[in-house]
């Protein structure tokens, strides 16, 4: 299968294998390990080689060829067109726009497929820095929900409709 990789301005979002991704949960520390989704991890465990939607991006900077975080889609556009992106950026790399950029990427991906009608994130509440992120990538706080896994969280969406181009995230 061919290697998926989003280029940004600066960044390469490079999609790992499963065995990667299964092999990097387990590097985590046990209190990060333990948020990890358990049905995120099922599916990564089928999932074939390749496949965008289901598993995650290493985001490597161009420049200095340095792995800074990862980020991905927490799985494939459902029955309404909806995909659920995710991104981290390693603390010695934070605040210098790479999570910015990487979500711009994966949007920019995402809507590239015409599966693709709506682009969703979730933040904690108090998570400032990425509700930022969120905001300067053109999405829109829609109300807070409680999600199975991460208890109360804030929806953020960015329907197709309110992207001028796709080659604004590119």
């Amino acid at each position: 299968m061919a290697e998926v990789t989003i280029s940004t301005a600066s960044l390469d979002l490079l999609l790992k294998t499963p065995d990667e991704v299964l092999a990097w949960v387990e590097s985590l520390p046990e209190e990060v390990r333990a948020e990890v989704s358990p049905d995120w991890l099922a599916r990564v465990r089928t999932t074939p080689a390749g496949d965008p939607w289901s598993l995650q991006f290493t985001i490597i900077e161009r420049a200095t060829g340095l792995t800074v975080g990862g980020c991905g889609f927490k799985g494939p556009p459902d029955a309404d067109g909806m995909v659920e992106l995710a991104y981290g950026i390693d603390p010695a790399h934070q605040c210098r726009g790479f999570a910015t950029e990487a979500t711009r990427g994966l949007v920019g991906f995402a809507f590239a497929s015409d599966r693709v009608q709506v682009v969703r994130a979730h933040t904690k509440p108090g998570n400032g820095p990425s509700q930022r992120v969120l905001t300067k990538c053109g999405f829109r706080q829609v109300g807070e929900v409680i999600d199975p896994e991460d208890g109360l969280v804030i929806r953020w969406e960015q329907p197709r409709e309110e992207v001028d181009s796709v080659k604004r995230y590119v």
